[in-house]
């Protein structure tokens, strides 16, 4: 197949995962991303993009597993990509996902005795998982790292990592509000024990003084809200509120509401909600990790593993972030966002 055809294939499959998913409520994630995958190979079966858009090598069988928490709709966006890519590529997909590291550990010994073809999994917990991905390798099954694990997928036995680093993209932060003038920022960690939300906070912390961590339910919107709200109205000199996922943005944002405070609030990660608040200039900016690029580079990259042992990266991490999105592109952006693959 030549390039091109492959680019069509791609961008055919990738619209129409957008098209689906735009159709679907954040709530509905799952659902979206399953709907947007079947019509996705089916687009691609009927010759999108120029005709002959699935691949012809074998039926691979390759494995997904995430630290998704429930309601987190950043992972509709990973996991659409990983469709994407599973359709374009003739694969099954088998998702699945626990936040509870010994949980996870689980799923992937699961997925070994089914005897899958490939793994792609987030390393949230390495520690945790070393185990059951070394049960992985020690099968032959080749292991991609993803999204979280930067700093360890190589001990780990994984063969490629995709990903933002989480200290780099911190930094970022960090040194963009120390040029705002920040004295005192709040950092909300929506999930404990997560090496890579961590990273974030001490990023940030790196690069500019008085940083405070606040630790959050993230699966309890409400309880998200109250927190940083009573924060804010127990300390006035709090003036940027930093958080950790797109979601935990809007919440921040109807915390200072609520608190009749003066922060500022900024995001990593990115969703629709928050972009539509970046153009009304209630969030000052986000840094986008790029999740559905994410979940589509774990699947491709391991259809090219298991099909012409090609690897990216040249032995590093392949960085999907940070970007950041703000007031100057805006604009061009929230398109793909109402989308939902931004």
């Amino acid at each position: 197949m030549s390039i091109r055809k492959k680019a069509l294939g791609l961008t055919a499959v990738a619209v129409v995962a957008a098209l689906v998913l735009s159709a679907c409520s954040s709530t509905g994630g799952k659902k979206a991303a399953d709907a947007a995958a079947a019509s996705a190979a089916g687009t691609a079966a009927n010759g999108a993009g120029g005709g002959g858009a699935v691949a012809n090598t074998p039926r691979y069988v390759i494995a997904m597993t995430t630290h998704e928490a429930p309601g987190d709709a950043f992972w509709d966006k990973i996991r659409a990509g990983a469709q994407a890519a599973a359709a374009k590529d003739n694969v099954e997909l088998k998702y699945s996902a626990d936040p509870t590291p010994s949980n996870q550990a689980t799923l992937i010994q699961n997925a070994i005795d089914s005897k899958v073809d490939g793994l792609a999994t987030t390393m949230s917990a390495p520690d945790a998982l070393a185990g059951s991905i070394k049960a992985a390798t020690d099968a032959g099954i080749p292991v991609v790292g993803f999204n979280a694990g930067i700093d360890d997928w190589k001990k780990l036995g994984a063969v490629m990592y995709f990903g933002s680093d989480e200290t780099i993209a911190g930094n970022a932060v960090g040194e963009r509000l120390a040029a705002l003038g920040a004295k005192h920022p709040i950092c909300v960690i929506q999930e404990a024990g997560q090496t890579q939300l961590e990273a974030r906070c001490k990023g940030v912390a790196d690069k500019v003084g008085g940083v405070e961590n606040l630790q959050v339910n993230g699966r309890d919107a409400t309880q998200v809200t109250s927190t940083i709200g009573a924060k804010l109205q127990s300390d006035p000199s709090i003036d940027y509120v930093v958080t950790l996922g797109a979601q935990f943005a809007v919440n921040a944002i109807d915390s200072v509401g609520q608190a009749n405070s003066q922060a500022k609030v900024v995001t990593f990660d990115l969703n629709a909600d928050a972009a539509k608040l970046i153009k009304d200039g209630k969030i000052l900016f986000a840094v986008d990790q790029q999740p559905f690029l994410q979940g589509y580079e774990a699947v491709d990259s391991l259809w090219l593993y298991l099909t012409n042992r090609n690897t990216l990266g040249g032995g590093g991490p392949v960085l999907t972030g940070p970007a950041f999105v703000d007031a100057d592109n805006i604009d061009v952006i929230l398109p793909y966002t109402t989308a939902g693959t931004r």
